[in-house]
């Protein structure tokens, strides 16, 4: 009966076992509806980031926009090559492409969203060179030679787990009679594009495209934000003791709100970045372990909708790494708006207030040696949150 569960599940990502007619009208129009805003949304916000990088200048100086860039575009691929065969399979309930299709498709599945991840993983740990390292650590550490490196590797060890695997069929080594028994519906005479995974390929997929990208972020972002919040610290016992006695005496709350403000900023970014990252791709890697365990007893309709939730982890990375940006909106405006001049103003890396001066109840002080580095780098923090 455990096995026997597995069935539905089986069916590609259509796992729902109806009727030879499968979905209703109204339930197509829906489906059809939300796959759909869910496609469009992913391909047109991804291409407007590649698009502002390829544009702006500005954006171009900056080394995690590589990164950024380099994500779009596996999302991108996603979206065009991943999610339309996903839902033409679910909307059908059969698969209509060929046997050798479906396994170029499943491993471009894998390939893809695992390379998506592993890019979030890459701009986790740059933002904490800059971040939480000295200045001059990280111009060592991200070098162009290490970027094109951590970029081949995005792309690179995906493959090690998705078309090498795939196609040597490694995946479906001891359940080979459970996949050829279900590739076929006798009640539809329908054909699936069946992808099923044995233990070993389960653990080490989930491991390599899901836990250790994810174990890596945590602490990435936990350093970040502890580090933010003492650069914010440190900021403001700078400004209270340059600020003038009866400026202190008065308004003693000035700064340290300011300062809160700072913080809780910085805390909710972190928050949205891992939330959405966790409540769109850890409900599909836990079962993904679990369910050759227990005799792949889940249900079907959670597969689906787990493997679609991840899918719209590919239409928010735009919204979380670069619409979140002030200088990426800008960018953004000015392509939607065909140039409109009133968006161009000058950027955040060109202004003119040096790291050696700060702005203290309307009064520009010199900083000491001993804070220029810590403002510099909150600043520079600040500029990416």
């Amino acid at each position: 009966q455990g096995v026997g569960g597995r069935e539905d599940r089986l069916r590609g990502t259509c796992p729902y076992s109806r009727s030879s007619e499968g979905f209703g009208v109204a339930e197509k129009i829906v489906l059809i509806t939300f796959i759909s805003t869910v496609i469009l949304m992913t391909i047109l916000g991804n291409l407007l980031v590649m698009v502002a990088v390829c544009r702006d200048r500005q954006l171009r100086k900056i080394k995690t926009n590589y990164f950024i860039v380099s994500l779009a575009f596996a999302d991108l691929l996603v979206s065009v090559l991943v999610m339309p065969f996903g839902a033409i399979e679910l909307v059908q309930d059969k698969w209509i492409y060929g046997e050798m299709f479906c396994l170029v498709r499943t491993s471009l599945d894998v390939l893809l969203t695992t390379a998506s991840i592993l890019h979030l993983c890459c701009i986790s740990l740059d933002r904490y060179y800059a971040i939480c390292c000295q200045p001059l650590v990280y111009r060592n550490k991200m070098t162009p030679l290490r970027i094109a490196l951590m970029l081949s590797g995005c792309w690179i060890i995906p493959t090690f787990i998705s078309f090498l695997p795939i196609m040597q069929g490694w995946n479906s080594i001891g359940i080979l009679d459970l996949i050829e028994k279900r590739k076929f519906s006798k009640d539809s005479n329908s054909t699936y594009c069946i992808f099923m995974v044995n233990k070993p390929y389960a653990i080490t997929c989930s491991v390599v495209a899901f836990y250790i990208p994810f174990f890596l972020m945590v602490l990435a972002y936990y350093r970040i934000y502890v580090t933010a919040r003492e650069h914010a610290r440190q900021i403001g016992v700078l400004q209270r003791a340059g600020a003038p006695a009866d400026h202190r005496h008065h308004h003693p709350d000035q700064h340290t709100t300011h300062r809160m403000k700072t913080e809780t900023k910085a805390a909710k970014t972190l928050c949205i970045i891992m939330g959405c990252f966790c409540l769109c791709w850890a409900p599909f890697f836990i079962t993904n372990v679990i369910d050759p365990f227990i005799s792949y007893s889940v249900p079907g309709q959670l597969w689906t909708a787990f493997l679609w939730l991840g899918y719209i982890n590919s239409g928010l990375n735009p919204f979380l790494y670069a619409f979140l940006n002030k200088s990426f909106r800008r960018a953004f405006l000015i392509i939607l708006c065909c140039g409109d001049e009133k968006y161009r103003r000058p950027s955040i890396l060109g202004q003119t207030v040096p790291c050696s001066t700060t702005t203290i109840n309307g009064s520009t002080h010199v900083l000491s040696p001993e804070i220029i580095i810590v403002f510099c780098k909150f600043r520079h923090s600040m500029w990416t949150w």
